[in-house]
């Protein structure tokens, strides 16, 4: 072989062995990319670098000096400890970071000797070196989370004859951070010898997160709403006898608690910086009437038996008056400010009235009259003869009704309607047991539901929706009272003129004025409302069957069914009432 072939044949072995290897480094970093790729499609908190950023290209200067330099791995939390959103808000910080560390670097790196030593080698006669590279140090970069609880550090290799990291080296760069609180001194010490220590993220120091105090809370021995839903057993029958709408307490038993708000504990950041904390907020016991607070300023206790009710402040005890028997001659009429159980009946002719709620374990007789400012409960049922008047504030229960007038402000319940006159502001509900509702009227402001209204033998039952019940009940007691004061007084003047009829005349036109003022008010009530009224406030009737002569009305419309139907749902629909 001519000595010309020799060389072209070294020449061309050389280039090939050359582009082996950069093939060889370019498929090496490809599948480092792609495993880092895998790794942060698994684990969220892996940072993905494009292959061209300055840490890669770090790290290829590194392995062509040292022949060796694991993967890179940026992974914000390795062990799976930190809090997601933390770790998410983290990693774009992060990407900007180490592209101006490792940037940064990079420039330094391929830089030359200063021009200071240049001068001075030109001086001294050496030869000068353009290929003498800078000699640098480990550096070691440390990244803080924004509330500065975590330090995360990347520790950069040297380049040259530039020292390699040691312990001493780290902490010098801590301290020169500011970073001196929550340090892992085990991990400091492995660092200065570990084979992954360049490149790799490592959490170096962990702060104290503050801990705000929890605010006072009050725990309740008696609910704040009591639930007024009637349960009915499998048989369709509603236990009216115990509906628990009566909470009774013993004097000195406790109402509530209170529990203290607790003292906020106060962190510190890595920087051994204080991070305050809030402490919790007191509440104050909800104290009402017939209430006091303990000595230990911790419990609520009621002063005297009673009712506890809440009433949107405070909790208070009303008192509540047992009737062991009827309400009769032994008894006389009632008239309380609390709550009244009555286990008995309340017979003919007798008023009950209390400002609270009221409980009769037995029947409502015929010509009694009962109110209530709450909610009444009769466990056997109103039985009336036309003259029954019932009024509650809240809500009624009863086991039927029959030939009585009811005046409820909120929902009645009950198991059968007979003949009987209903003014309700809420929902009518009559499904449990019979279901049924025969003949009389019921005006309903929402709802009238039930299993089945008017009867077989045609009934005539007037169903009435939508507008204010309880308001032209009101209006029909007062234009009755104006009848009879204006009778009476036409009765007093054809009396002789005396002293005494001097006196009644002038009580008489007070009352009457004062009943026509009321009148007026309440009229112009019903004017507003009937202006008001729309489709979707004028009520509905939900039902199982309707029998014929079943009227139905809402507002001005009225609406007459001539035929059985069932299933049956009627509403206003486009000014008309539908039955659908």
């Amino acid at each position: 072989m001519s000595l010309r072939e020799k060389i072209a044949s070294f020449l061309f072995r050389a280039r090939a062995k050359e582009n082996l290897e950069d093939g060889a480094q370019q498929e090496q970093a490809k599948a480092e990319t792609a495993e880092a790729q895998e790794d942060s499609s698994v684990n969220p908190a892996v940072l993905e670098l494009s292959p061209e950023h300055a840490l890669h290209r770090l790290r290829e200067m590194r392995r062509q000096e040292a022949g060796y330099m694991p993967a890179p791995r940026i992974c914000l939390d390795e062990e799976g400890i930190l809090p997601p959103e933390l770790v998410k808000k983290e990693l774009n910080r992060l990407r900007s970071f180490l592209s101006s560390a490792c940037g940064a670097r990079l420039k330094q790196a391929k830089g030359k000797k200063p021009g200071k030593n240049r001068k001075k080698e030109k001086e001294a006669g050496e030869p000068e070196d353009e290929g003498d590279a800078l000699m640098l140090d480990a550096l070691p970069q440390f990244f803080l989370s924004a509330d500065k609880l975590y330090a995360w550090m990347i520790v950069l290799p040297p380049v040259g004859e530039g020292q390699e990291l040691n312990r001493d080296l780290l902490w010098r760069a801590m301290r020169g951070q500011g970073i001196t609180y929550g340090v892992d001194e085990r991990l400091v010490d492995r660092l200065s010898h570990d084979d992954e220590r360049y490149f790799h993220l490592y959490l170096i120091a962990k702060g104290k997160p503050a801990f705000d105090g929890k605010n006072g809370n009050i725990v309740d021995y008696f609910p704040r709403v009591v639930e007024r839903v009637m349960e009915v057993d499998e048989f369709g029958q509603v236990d009216y006898a115990n509906l628990n709408l009566i909470r009774n307490v013993k004097e000195g038993q406790e109402i509530c608690r209170l529990i203290k708000p607790t003292e906020g504990e106060p962190g510190r950041t890595v920087t051994d910086q204080e991070i305050p904390a809030k402490s919790g907020k007191p509440v104050p016991l909800p104290k009402g009437r017939n209430t006091e607070i303990s000595e230990d300023e911790l419990s609520l206790i009621a002063v005297m038996p009673g009712h506890v009710e809440f009433t949107g402040r405070s909790f208070q005890v009303k008192p509540v008056l047992d009737i062991d028997g009827n309400v009769d001659f032994s008894t006389g009429n009632i008239k309380f400010l609390g709550d009244i159980n009555i286990k008995g009946d309340v017979l003919s002719g007798f008023t009950v009235r209390a400002m609270g709620d009221i409980h009769v374990g037995g029947v409502v007789e015929a010509g009694s009259t009962v109110e209530a400012g709450g909610d009444l409960v009769v466990v056997k049922g109103i039985l009336g003869d036309g003259t029954t008047v019932i009024r509650a504030h809240r809500c009624v229960f009863s086991k039927y009704i029959e030939n009585s007038t009811i005046y409820v402000r909120e929902n009645l319940q009950t198991d059968c309607i007979i003949n009987g006159r209903v003014y309700c502001d809420g929902e009518v509900h009559v499904r449990s047991g019979r279901g049924s509702i025969m003949g009389g009227r019921i005006w309903a402001a929402k709802l009238v539901n039930a299993a089945s209204v008017g009867s077989p033998a045609e009934c005539r039952t007037t169903i009435a929706l939508g507008g204010l019940p309880c308001t032209n009940f009101e209006r029909e007691v007062v234009q009755q009272e104006l009848k009879d004061l204006e009778m009476d007084l036409e009765k007093l003047e054809c009396q002789p003129d005396s002293p005494v009829k001097s006196s009644l005349l002038a009580k008489l036109r007070v009352k009457l004025s004062t009943a026509e003022l009321k009148l007026k008010q309440l009229e112009d009530d019903l004017v507003d409302i009937e202006q008001e009224m729309t489709e979707k406030t004028a009520g509905r009737m939900e039902c199982g069957v309707a029998y014929p002569e079943t009227e139905i009305s809402i507002g001005d419309e009225m609406l007459r069914l001539r035929r059985e139907t069932r299933q049956c749902v009627a509403k206003l629909v486009s000014g008309e009432i539908v039955v659908i």
